[in-house]
């Protein structure tokens, strides 16, 4: 890869190596980027940074669908040394004032679609500059060096939301970039220049950043862009058109694919791994992908404090309903709500140690010092590890419930319920009924199909899990709270 650790050089890396011509970006109508034209954007955006008085380190926001101004407007922060802060387009109007206002951004780069609801942020704030994409000079053939940096300088931010409370900002080194390359998308999915990859998750996020962008980008290959909401429609549509060789999604995306009726129309034969992360993959959903299609969907967990996947099934080794093992470079371990190991078969909250885990949370001291512990990110996750080395998720730690005074994993009632045939998703949560601590189903039901009774689902339950391990309670649901990647928002459904 590059040697100057600017994330940027990575560009000069293609064109080194004689990739000026080659496809870097499809955009979503279908137009071709070539990596000298990538270059010569990013050069660009760099120098009009520098010439509005853009400083070294400073923070600029990015308000950018998944279009060539994305990559543009984030590397050529990062060259001319700033720090770019991709945000989610789909958030509050009120939620881009307070991304302004706590990172002391100096700067907004907007697609124009999105200034409706971002100007009169805008406007209460007028020593920010704001830019728009399409009026950035893309295409100017000046060169613009990428300021060398230092491996730990600040790279960039990305915002993660999380359960509750307000956004928090998760600072990156440019040295966390290659380390996911290089201990993930190398060996795991073994992208090479030849590859055409596809994302359904948009690039402000960690997952789809990697996927679609710093990956690719690695080694040269081409990605295919997709703007507005991934609709299941729009996913078929460019894969039918654009035959990637590795799909990326996530779970609820998959299952809305499978229910299309067009969905066996579609060729997939190019596809040569689909990786699923954000939210653990049922085994159910696994079984029908693999079996209309023959591909093997590698179920993996990462995070936006670890930049991308660190716990993954591998090409030929994939055991459903598991995370797979550790990623190599990285170190994990199972602890007890006082940090103490236990044993594999126990459950507790998953450690990691690795390359690309974050410096800090940008304001938030104590949440930084209580996640991170030496070289330890404590992930909030639950999980259990088998007698083969898979790691098992059981819920985030908030999701545990104790019924009756017995733990129950709300992912074990998930799964077995997504076995039944009236059922196309699930979501179970702990609720409180008469002052009772009682699990929850909220059900979305296969489309065309009967709705059953309670008693039957929850017999369905009984049937293979322990007989304490089914819903008190189940709702039929049209769909449920989630974020713009497709994850469920469980904390909404205990509220409710």
């Amino acid at each position: 890869m590059q040697t100057n650790p600017n994330v940027s050089s990575v560009l000069d890396f293609n064109l080194e190596a004689g990739r000026a011509g080659k496809t870097a970006i499809i955009t979503a109508d279908d137009q071709s980027w070539s990596y000298s034209d990538l270059h010569r954007a990013t050069c660009s955006v760099a120098a009009r940074l520098v010439e509005v008085g853009i400083r070294r380190g400073e923070r600029v926001l990015l308000i950018l669908d998944d279009t060539p101004a994305f990559p543009a407007a984030f590397l050529g922060a990062m060259r001319m040394g700033a720090v770019p802060i991709p945000t989610n387009f789909l958030a509050r109007p009120e939620d881009f004032g307070y991304f302004l206002d706590d990172s002391y951004a100096v700067v907004a780069i907007v697609d124009k679609v999105f200034l409706e609801k971002v100007s009169p942020q805008l406007e209460t704030r007028p020593d920010v500059r704001l830019l728009i994409s399409e009026d950035l000079p893309m295409t100017e053939s000046e060169e613009f060096d990428p300021v060398a940096t230092h491996p730990d300088d600040p790279a960039f931010w990305l915002y993660s939301s999380g359960s509750t409370g307000v956004p928090k900002a998760v600072v990156h080194r440019h040295a966390s970039v290659e380390a996911t390359c290089r201990q993930y998308a190398w060996p795991t999915l073994s992208i090479t220049e030849d590859d055409v990859v596809f994302s359904s998750t948009k690039m402000f996020h960690a997952y789809g950043l990697g996927n679609n962008l710093t990956f690719p980008l690695s080694v040269g290959a081409t990605s295919v862009y997709l703007t507005g909401r991934p609709t299941p429609q729009a996913l078929l549509e460019r894969v039918a058109t654009h035959r990637p060789d590795l799909y990326f999604s996530v779970p609820a995306l998959y299952n809305a694919v499978l229910s299309l009726a067009e969905f066996d129309n579609v060729d997939w034969s190019s596809v040569r791994l689909g990786v699923s992360a954000a939210e653990p993959l049922s085994p159910e959903i696994w079984r029908r992908f693999h079996e209309r299609t023959g591909i093997e969907i590698l179920d993996g967990l990462g995070s936006t404090e670890m930049l991308h996947i660190y716990c993954t099934n591998r090409k030929g080794a994939v055991k459903p309903g598991t995370s797979g093992r550790q990623v190599d470079g990285y170190q994990l371990e199972i602890r007890d709500p006082e940090g103490k190991l236990v044993e594999d078969d126990q459950g507790g909250e998953l450690w990691v140690q690795g390359p690309s885990v974050l410096t800090g949370y940008w304001h938030q001291v104590e949440r930084t010092r209580s996640k991170l512990v030496g070289e330890w990110f404590a992930s909030g996750d639950r999980y259990h590890r088998d007698v083969d080395g898979y790691y098992i998720y059981e819920g985030r730690v908030d999701d545990m419930m104790k019924v009756g005074g017995l733990w129950v994993s709300p992912i074990e009632i998930e799964n077995r319920l997504m076995e039944h045939s009236a059922v196309s998703e699930v979501a179970v949560v702990r609720v409180d009924v008469d002052g009772n601590s009682r699990i929850k189903a909220f059900v979305i039901l296969a489309e065309g199909d009967r709705r059953p009774e309670i008693e039957e689902l929850q017999e369905w339950c009984k049937e293979a899990l322990l007989r304490y391990q089914f819903p008190h309670v189940v709702e039929f649901v049209d769909d449920f709270p989630r974020t713009v990647t497709g994850k469920i928002q469980r904390f909404i459904l205990r509220e409710d």
